[in-house]
């Protein structure tokens, strides 16, 4: 089954708490201290795989987590690091960010990871916090914790050339004729329901084309299957614009010319800009004095408005025109810049607050501090450990909180709360 589009949760590893030990041996009874750090959290990243084609595997799977750091152990040992995530997608696939809609990545290269979310910071171990006047610090910090987020996956189809058209105009059957592609072949419409990729090779030179599943008029308001999967060609480089000139379903070619062509144009500007093709299939269904006529109308049509069009008639089936599609196509690319990767807004998905401070008057009375200096430092705070709350209060006196606080208008006997800690504010 086919999968383009998938949204799936992911996260860091925390980082691992650091710990609060004492040297202890036979010959040690009262040693220093020799608490450890914690190890860091996993990060997340992802990788493109070329052997991968749809986002079908996170239909079952959608919560993905890193390897959370150890705890530090005892002789200043640091807790080994949380294993980092490698989550592998298609080539073509672009990562969002589900609250904002904004890029993280587009994978675009085989094999290259990008990281999407670091782990958690390891916590001190009380040997960090040992001084001349503090020799015995019985307390040590907690790891940092991170958060899941939620992201989108989409898949966007890379190829040089797309496949474009009515449904049942030959484009699966051209692909299966003139690349290594196996596609469904029938002779009815909407055969093609996912994009199907191809590589031709023309004297050494290898592109790759898509099928791009059959347009109709409508498709780029959501009409028909044709929405979905126009995507699937806003990478390519060129065009391949099959219409099928027997006229044998019922419809005018030159018609079907504009109509597609104002699809493409209504979905993306830029797509429909790339340099075009137009390929005449089922020229073996009609007489050849018909067959002359119906390509001389539509070609004069075509003309009128694009002159330099190129407009080439095949049979896919008895393979007439093959060679001379192949090296238009070849001749074109050749003069082409490849396909750029999408513009990624510098955007940290994880982004940690370690500075901002705001005070509050709640509706007691008390005074509330909060931020992300807050939060911070109070991962090395153990409320029931003296040390450690001394160790808080002179931090923030060092960090000018205090005066700040005094500043919101706190005086001598107020009651200031930080997170679950409660005292009375004393000079």
């Amino acid at each position: 089954m086919f999968l383009d589009v998938a949204k799936i949760k992911i996260q860091a590893g925390n980082g691992g708490d650091g710990l609060a030990s004492f040297h202890r041996t036979k010959l040690t009874m009262n040693g220093g201290p020799d608490g450890g750090n914690g190890g860091k959290g996993g990060d997340v990243y992802f990788v493109a795989k070329n052997d991968l084609s749809t986002l079908y595997s996170f239909k079952f799977k959608t919560k993905f987590k890193a390897g959370d750091g150890e705890r530090g152990g005892k002789q200043l040992c640091a807790g080994k690091d949380g294993e980092d995530l490698y989550i592998a997608v298609p080539c073509g696939t672009v990562v969002k960010d589900a609250h904002t809609g904004k890029i993280l990545a587009d994978l675009t290269e085989e094999n290259v990871p990008v990281k999407i979310l670091r782990g958690g910071g390891g916590g001190r171990g009380n040997n960090f916090y040992a001084t001349p006047t503090r020799q015995a610090p019985h307390f040590a910090q907690t790891g940092e914790r991170t958060k899941m987020y939620e992201v989108i996956l989409e898949l966007k189809t890379i190829a040089d050339v797309g496949l474009v058209g009515y449904p049942n105009v030959g484009k699966s059957t051209l692909l299966s004729t003139i690349t290594n592609a196996r596609p469904k072949i029938a002779n009815y419409h909407f055969t093609t329901l996912t994009p199907n990729l191809g590589v031709v090779d023309y004297f050494g030179n290898n592109f790759v084309i898509a099928d791009i599943p059959g347009l109709i008029e409508g498709a780029s308001e959501g009409v028909g299957l044709g929405h979905e999967f126009l995507k699937h060609i806003e990478r390519v480089r060129l065009i391949v614009h099959m219409i099928d000139i027997s006229g044998f379903e019922g419809r005018d070619p030159y018609d079907d010319y504009v109509k597609i062509n104002n699809e493409l144009e209504s979905y993306s500007k830029i797509l429909s800009g790339l340099p075009q093709i137009v390929v005449l299939t089922k020229t073996d269904l009609l007489p050849q004095d018909v067959l002359s006529q119906k390509i001389e109308e539509f070609s004069s049509k075509v003309h009128e408005t694009n002159k330099d069009l190129k407009i080439v008639p095949i049979s896919a089936i008895s393979n007439k025109g093959l060679d001379e599609l192949k090296k238009e196509i070849w001749t074109k690319l050749e003069k082409l810049p490849k396909a750029k990767p999408m513009e990624v807004e510098q955007f940290e998905l994880d982004a940690r607050d370690k500075t901002s401070l705001e005070i509050t008057v709640e509706d007691d009375g008390a005074f509330r501090i909060s931020g992300g200096l807050i939060d911070n430092m109070i991962r090395g705070v153990v409320l029931d450990d003296m040390e450690s709350f001394a160790y808080f209060q002179r931090r923030l006196k060092q960090d000018g909180i205090l005066d700040k606080l005094h500043e919101a208008g706190a005086k001598d006997g107020d009651t200031v709360r930080i997170k679950e800690i409660e005292f009375i504010l004393t000079d």
